[in-house]
C-alpha cells in the first residue's frame, strides 16, 4: 500500500468525526452564549456605590460582633458561586493568625477558577475554524474526483458539505471570541471587587458605640408645707 493511499484513507475517514465534533462544537458555544447572557443579567445595574455600601455594613455588622451576618452580608454581593464564597472566606478568615496569606490563598484559587472557565470558549476559539478547515478540506479529494470523472453530482454534494463546515467553523470562532472578551472583562471586575472587599474588611473596625450611661433615680420631692404653718 502507498502512503499516499494511506493518507487519503485515513482523511476519508475523518469526515464524519470532523463533521459531528463541528456540531458538538456549534452545540457548546451556543450554551455558553446562552450562559454569558446569564451573568450580564446578574450584574445588571452594577455600581460602585453599591459595593461600598456592603463593604461598610460587613464592617459595622463585624464591629457588633455579628461574624455570620457579615458573611451572609458579602456572600449576597457575589455574582457567582465562587465569587460569594471567597468574599464569604475573606470575612472569615479575618482574625485568624495566618489571615493575609490564607486570604491571598482563596483569591488565588477563584482568580485560577475564572480562567479556567475562561479558557472553555478560548480553546473554540481554535478549534472551531480548525474544524472548519478540515472540514472543508477533506470533501475536496473526492470532489475533484468527481469532478474528473465527470459525476457532477457528487462534485456537488461534496463542496455543499465543504462550504457549509466553513461557514460553521468560522461561526464558532468569532461567537466563541466574542464570548472570551466579554467574560474577561466581567471576570477581571469581579476579581477587583473581591480586591477592594478584602482590603476593606482587613481595615481597623469601627469603634462601637459607647453603651447609654444608667440614669440615676431622681430624689422624691418632699412635700409642700401647708400655706400658714409656722
Amino acid at each position: 500500500m502507498k502512503i499516499e493511499t494511506l493518507l487519503f484513507d485515513l482523511a476519508d475517514a475523518l469526515l464524519y468525526p470532523v463533521l459531528v465534533a463541528a456540531l458538538l462544537a456549534l452545540v457548546w458555544v451556543l450554551i455558553e452564549a446562552g450562559a454569558l447572557i446569564a451573568e450580564l443579567y446578574r450584574r445588571r445595574g452594577r455600581r460602585v456605590s453599591d459595593l461600598e455600601n456592603t463593604a461598610n455594613a460587613a464592617r459595622h455588622t463585624l464591629a457588633a460582633g455579628d461574624v455570620p451576618g457579615a458573611v451572609g452580608i458579602v456572600r449576597a454581593s457575589g455574582y457567582s458561586h465562587g465569587m460569594a464564597e471567597t468574599m464569604a472566606s475573606i470575612v472569615e478568615l479575618r482574625e485568624d493568625p495566618d489571615a493575609a496569606n490564607r486570604i491571598a490563598k482563596r483569591m488565588a484559587d477563584y482568580d485560577y477558577a475564572s480562567m479556567k472557565r475562561l479558557e472553555r470558549t478560548r480553546i473554540l476559539v481554535r478549534i472551531g475554524p480548525a474544524l472548519g478547515l478540515m472540514g472543508t478540506l477533506i470533501p475536496l479529494s473526492p470532489a475533484l474526483a468527481g469532478l474528473a470523472e465527470g459525476n457532477v453530482e457528487r462534485l456537488t454534494n461534496d463542496l455543499r458539505v465543504a462550504f457549509s463546515v466553513t461557514v460553521v467553523g468560522l461561526l464558532i470562532g468569532g461567537l466563541a471570541f466574542v464570548i472570551s472578551l466579554v467574560r474577561e472583562r466581567l471576570y477581571a471586575q469581579d476579581y477587583s471587587d473581591v480586591e477592594f472587599m478584602a482590603v476593606r474588611i482587613a481595615e481597623p473596625l469601627p469603634a462601637a458605640p459607647p453603651a447609654p450611661a444608667p440614669v440615676a433615680p431622681a430624689a422624691p420631692v418632699p412635700p409642700a408645707a401647708p400655706v400658714g404653718t409656722p
